[in-house]
């Protein structure tokens, strides 16, 4: 069979997708696109086949001929280039996050049903073993209805800051809202469930200070509290608090399951207790799992517990035809995502709970087709917010100098957060 033909537009966190390829039987990496002459030119040392196209603009890659393109760009652009190649009659990979406003929603779901091509979603932190293993049990009916789930992704980047803004103030890490950058905690509880979010209340954390200090223009942190189709209710934090945690529980009728934290026994541990039916109580019916045991070896060498694998594995095998192939399509993307866009929107209402559209219905999509409410200047225009609920914050350029100075530090030692992104996979962008 000849192999998937995969074009890669972010040559930093693309390259954990460009090592599942170089592990495939099944698909091969062809062209690789990135702004940033200097993060292509150490992807070239790392790339044995001199057939593998490099480029410096979007325009010249998608000339391309590849069979799909895996979108690892900047974490607000991803809907604009997903169009694009759609359009262009290819498959696409997004890494989060599938939209920037509701106007690209609207457009992204149209292109995908208008090209029938496949869109399938990154969000890799459904693929760690342990959440994964808590799907299955889920679907297998362990725990009954579900009834209040939390999901929480804690990340303090406050030391590899220059290593992912490169100093630029406009950069999207520093100009996103609180409740931006929520797919990671949210994501793992919808695709286990199934179930869409219909209303959100969204909460922001206002002590800004780390931020500040590496020019960061939203709050540290933010929470969403979804309210299910079904009635169930998802507590969602995520961002930029002291110590990092990655740690999810759900609570169905008959039963409980959580992994493990991440700094404590671990992500990949996974412990539940169930009952036979909703009314009998049997706390000590617990069965733990250790997910590490039950991870292929060659999930090793790529990021977020081995789900970096996972989630391209997916991908190629819904490209090779296998109906059963688990990918997060359009839909659900939004489902994982539209939550924390609304958060905000409640959060800039006082705390006021908010409807989340369901744009699998057309008649929904025309309130929203011109929405352009974001954090992002050029492309909100007069629907612009500041990523800060208080107001925009003022912070001197010199800040952004000296990250920069930092990056540039960097890329000259190759050292540090860049070089074992490239042995590693990236976990950012």
């Amino acid at each position: 069979m000849k192999k998937i033909r995969i074009g890669v537009l972010g040559a930093y966190r693309g390259t954990s997708m460009i090592n599942y390829c170089k592990s495939s039987e099944d698909a091969q990496v062809v062209a690789i696109c990135d702004k940033c002459e200097a993060t292509l030119a150490e992807q070239k040392t790392h790339i044995d086949d001199p057939s593998v196209a490099f480029y410096l603009t979007f325009d010249e890659f998608i000339k391309h001929d590849m069979d799909a393109v895996v979108l690892a760009n900047y974490a607000n652009e991803h809907a604009p280039f997903a169009i694009r190649c759609l359009n262009a009659g290819m498959h696409v990979f997004s890494e989060v996050l599938p939209v920037q406003t509701m106007k690209e929603a609207v457009e992204l779901i149209e292109a995908v049903e208008r090209s029938g091509k496949v869109y399938a979603y990154g969000e890799n932190y459904c693929y760690i073993p342990s959440c994964y293993k808590m799907r299955t049990l889920y679907r297998e009916g362990l725990i009954g209805e579900f009834e209040y789930g939390e999901g929480e992704y804690v990340h303090n980047c406050e030391s590899i800051w220059p290593s992912i803004t490169y100093g630029e103030s406009e950069h999207w890490r520093n100009n996103k809202y609180a409740t931006f950058y929520c797919t990671h905690s949210i994501g793992p509880l919808i695709h286990i469930t199934g179930l869409r979010p219909v209303s959100v209340i969204g909460l922001e954390g206002t002590n800004i200070a780390r931020g500040l200090r590496t020019g960061q223009k939203g709050g540290s942190f933010g929470i969403e509290m979804i309210t299910l189709e079904n009635g169930g209710i998802i507590k969602s934090i995520h961002g930029g608090l002291y110590n990092n945690s990655i740690w999810y529980s759900v609570y169905g009728s008959k039963g409980r399951m959580e992994t493990g934290r991440e700094d404590g026994e671990g992500i990949h541990m996974l412990y539940t207790h169930s009952d036979e039916f909703s009314g009998q109580y049997r706390p000590d019916d617990r069965r733990d799992y250790d997910m590490n045991a039950e991870k292929l070896d060659k999930t090793v060498p790529f990021g977020h517990g081995g789900s970096d694998y996972y989630s391209m594995y997916n991908f190629i095998e819904k490209l090779k035809g296998n109906a059963g192939a688990d990918t997060i399509d359009v839909y659900e993307a939004l489902d994982m995502f539209l939550p924390g866009m609304f958060a905000y929107r409640s959060v800039l209402n006082g705390g006021m709970t908010m409807a989340i559209p369901n744009l699998r219905n057309p008649e929904e999509r025309n309130k929203w087709r011109n929405d352009t409410f974001c954090t992002d200047k050029k492309v909100g225009g007069e629907m612009y917010v500041p990523p800060f609920s208080q107001g925009e914050l003022d912070i001197p350029e010199s800040v952004y100098a000296q990250m920069k100075a930092l990056w540039e530090r960097e890329l000259e030692s190759k050292s540090g957060y860049m070089n074992a992104a490239f042995t590693q996979g990236a976990a950012e962008k």
